[in-house]
């Protein structure tokens, strides 16, 4: 039998947030199944109301004056593992958190997503933002999107082709953004796989931690200890990580735009279409400061690409200072940042 379709009014949505602002949804449903999500969405429509889908809030700016419609907190639980060959596929509903999946695939000794380790937010976001980091990102292991249409509530699968990721992208943000709601996602790992160490940071921390053959446990571990000395774990004690993580993403630039900013030490990352730049590096270099104040919100102690709520912050305040690093980025390098979080009922002016 499946669960009753609860909506609530006037449901806080700053508290499930990890920048923690953003103002009230009108009206809130906790979707546990993807009979529940067919319901709401045809609640809605009937009410003649938007939609939002909320996850676990890691990379969202919700507005001052919150959300006029129904809020989807889509929280479907359940991870199976499914062996063959020399390989496994994981299904994970959408609500999972994301680095207890990581955690539990580790365990199984199951490659492919172990640099993702300290990531928060749910498995559901992971295929829209194409999540990546420390030289991996889920678009080498997704094989197959579940989802399910708003506009005719019908549930869909969707390839790795078909999701068109790219850097930090996928379809799900350009030609079909707001199309679809993720209910499922399944990766393809490697079984006893080696861990991988492409990204530099991460070599030289298990160099300097003398893991000269790592597994994928001291992988993970050093990802973890890498991402606390940034703040960019979830912790409810530490100022820094009251945040929506990285706030910019690293520029990809034409070759010729690289070298006409070209400094000594500047980080550059051929990639294809261009070369890849430090955002964090041309933020500091246009004058912004670790722990920069601004009002009531600022930049981490650790590290100045995420914005943080230093305590009653709100989103205009959030805005006004993003704004600010991309005039004087662009002023400085003529290089545009371009915000990673989704902005929701937010004035980006």
């Amino acid at each position: 039998m499946t669960p009753r379709l609860t909506i609530l009014d006037g449901v806080p949505l700053a508290p499930l947030t990890t920048l923690g602002i953003g103002g009230a949804a009108r009206h809130y449903a906790r979707i546990g199944t993807p009979a529940q999500l067919a319901r709401a969405l045809a609640w809605a429509q009937d009410k003649g109301v938007e939609t939002l889908v909320l996850g676990g809030g890691s990379n969202l700016l919700i507005g001052d004056e919150g959300f006029p419609g129904l809020v989807l907190h889509v929280v479907i639980d359940g991870v199976e593992l499914v062996e063959s060959g020399e390989t496994t596929e994981v299904i994970a509903g959408a609500g999972v958190p994301w680095d207890d999946l990581v955690a539990k695939v580790v365990e199984h000794r199951l490659s492919g997503v172990e640099c993702l380790s300290g990531i928060p937010g749910y498995v559901g976001a992971t295929p829209i933002q194409n999540v990546g980091a420390y030289g991996q990102e889920v678009a080498e292991t997704i094989v197959r999107v579940d989802v399910v249409d708003r506009a005719k509530a019908e549930p869909h699968i969707l390839t790795n082709t078909e999701c068109e990721f790219g850097y930090r992208d996928s379809r799900f943000k350009r030609s079909d953004r707001d199309r679809f709601i993720v209910t499922a996602v399944t990766f393809r790992l490697v079984n006893g796989g080696v861990p991988t160490i492409r990204y530099p940071e991460l070599q030289r921390y298990l160099e300097s931690e003398g893991l000269t053959s790592p597994n994928l446990r001291d992988v993970r571990q050093a990802v973890l200890a890498i991402r606390r000395r940034k703040s960019m774990v979830v912790d409810a004690a530490d100022p820094d990580a009251h945040s929506a993580g990285s706030f910019f993403t690293n520029p990809i630039v034409p070759a010729d735009v690289a070298d006409r900013i070209e400094v000594e030490g500047m980080p550059r990352y051929v990639e294809t279409g261009g070369v890849k730049l430090s955002a964090a590096w041309l933020i500091e270099r246009a004058g912004f400061s670790r722990g920069h104040v601004a009002g009531n919100v600022g930049l981490s102690t650790k590290h100045c690409l995420a914005i943080v709520n230093r305590g009653g912050g709100t989103a205009r305040e959030v805005v006004a200072l993003a704004n600010e690093i991309r005039r004087r980025v662009l002023e400085r390098f003529g290089v545009t940042l371009v915000p990673e979080p989704v902005f929701v009922n937010v004035s980006e002016s």
